[in-house]
């Protein structure tokens, strides 16, 4: 008997859910699965389409089922409490057992009634008590009918099984334990987190300094611009890509309910970003409407936005004026060897450039920066720089330059591109200074150069 006669006859505990595919959203192995998720996203899952296998059979999806219960189980990833449930009812559905499903489904409802995907899970495990189900949302669309569905209710609808596909494809894609993101070479002694967001995989990885080094410490669901990120000007609805900050905190009393429990906005446009034309404001990490639990993984302006109860656990690790939010299009996750040798040859220009400075020796200071460099304030390029450096020194008999609290990053969405970030003590015979200075220095033939030098 085929899963559409034992559906009719009411046998629920004989389902085998790979052949109901992604209509109940237990299969990551399925034909749908391959449809309707990025080929690189199922190639990061280990899965090629067509191999190993017919596409969507069991043990494809098994495997994959099995891989997100043990992700789960082995507590090695930290994410929502109501998400992990919410999956957890779908790992239950996968096993045959409907009613321990929909229980872990009504558990995170109790606690979260705005929340409407889990709404569409249990009205699809409801309704496949009497009837087939054909797709995922057959609840809300009617699927019994004839009569055409509002264009308006098949895009929530649509909505919804983009959140579903992010959601579990997210989870199926544990962070590499013995793997950082390359993006992160080091922090300041004084950022006690980082954050990363994979957009590709609708994540927020929060990530802690423990001793000097990085180590993950817990990830969400989040969603991104409606035309998706690269943001190059106002009103595009893209989230922008680079190196930023957390700059101020907003609490909810002082936003629109829109904002949810707050808003921290970050600084873009930072500099390299104006340099290159991009333009627009008002880019943050930010909660949802009191209404909703969470949004489809591409529904913004343009901000990272978070459900409620995730941003609230997120808040109380943000350092206003220094916690860095680096936004990529994809996490590269690389052996710490890798970061360290990137590290030390970045640390070893900018230690050069500071030598050369304090060595008053203008001719192998300038050979640091680049041809297409640029600053703010009158001296905007390498000339005009060269000749006020060179004035300066002049009028010097002695110099010292020190550097502390030194931040380093690699832009994820530009190549051969880092962020230097540190505290300057400048001290002379006629001047003493500090300030909090940012540099971008890119590689060029092997050789890492400034391309943009100015206060932080």
């Amino acid at each position: 008997m085929n899963f559409f006669a034992r559906a009719r006859h009411g046998r629920m505990n004989d389902l085998v859910p790979p052949v109901l595919l992604l209509s109940l959203l237990v299969s990551l192995g399925s034909a749908l699965f391959f449809m309707l998720t990025p080929a690189e996203d199922v190639h990061a899952l280990g899965r090629t389409p067509g191999g190993g296998g017919s596409i969507g059979a069991p043990s494809a999806a098994g495997s994959l089922q099995e891989t997100i219960a043990t992700t789960l189980g082995a507590g090695s990833r930290t994410t929502s409490d109501v998400e992990t449930t919410l999956v957890r009812g779908i790992l239950e559905l996968a096993r045959s057992r409907p009613d321990a499903a929909l229980a872990e489904i009504d558990r995170v409802l109790l606690g979260n009634p705005n929340f409407r995907l889990a709404h569409l899970v249990r009205g699809d495990l409801l309704m496949a008590r009497s009837r087939p189900l054909t797709d995922f949302g057959n609840s809300a669309t009617g699927a019994a009918g004839n009569a055409p569905e509002p264009a308006d209710r098949l895009e929530r609808v649509d909505e919804l099984r983009a959140e579903a596909r992010a959601r579990l494809t997210r989870l199926a894609a544990e962070p590499p334990p013995d793997r950082l993101p390359r993006h992160i070479l080091q922090l300041d002694p004084r950022q006690r987190y980082a954050i990363v967001v994979d957009s590709a995989k609708s994540t927020l990885y929060v990530f802690e300094q423990v001793d000097g080094r990085l180590r993950y410490l817990k990830d969400y669901y989040i969603s991104v611009g409606r035309n998706g990120v690269d943001k190059m000007r106002e009103g595009d609805k893209r989230t922008p890509l680079g190196v930023y900050h957390v700059r101020a905190n907003l609490p909810r009393q002082k936003l629109p309910d829109f904002y949810g429990s707050g808003a921290l906005p970050i600084n873009y446009p930072n500099e390299l970003d104006r340099i290159e034309g991009r333009t627009g404001h008002g880019i943050w990490l930010h909660g949802v409407p009191s209404d909703t639990f969470a949004r489809p993984p591409q529904s913004s302006d343009g901000c990272v936005v978070l459900a409620n109860p995730d941003f609230d656990a997120l808040l109380p690790l943000m350092q206003i004026g220094l916690t860095p939010v680096v936004i990529a299009p994809r996490i590269e996750w690389v052996d710490a060897s890798a970061i360290q040798a990137t590290r030390a040859s970045l640390a070893q220009a900018v230690e050069a450039w500071r030598r050369d400075w304090e060595g008053r020796d203008m001719q192998a200071y300038l050979r640091h920066y680049s041809a297409t460099f640029t600053s703010t304030g009158q001296a905007r390029d390498l000339a005009a720089w060269s000749e006020q450096k060179g004035k300066v020194n002049a009028s010097k008999t002695w110099v010292r330059i020190g550097l502390r609290n030194t931040s380093m990053f690699l832009d994820p969405n530009r190549d051969n591109l880092a962020v230097v970030q540190f505290d300057q003590e400048y001290s002379s015979n006629n001047l003493n200074q500090q300030m909090r200075k940012r540099q971008y220095w890119r590689l060029e033939g092997g050789v890492w150069r400034i391309v943009y030098e100015g206060n932080a």
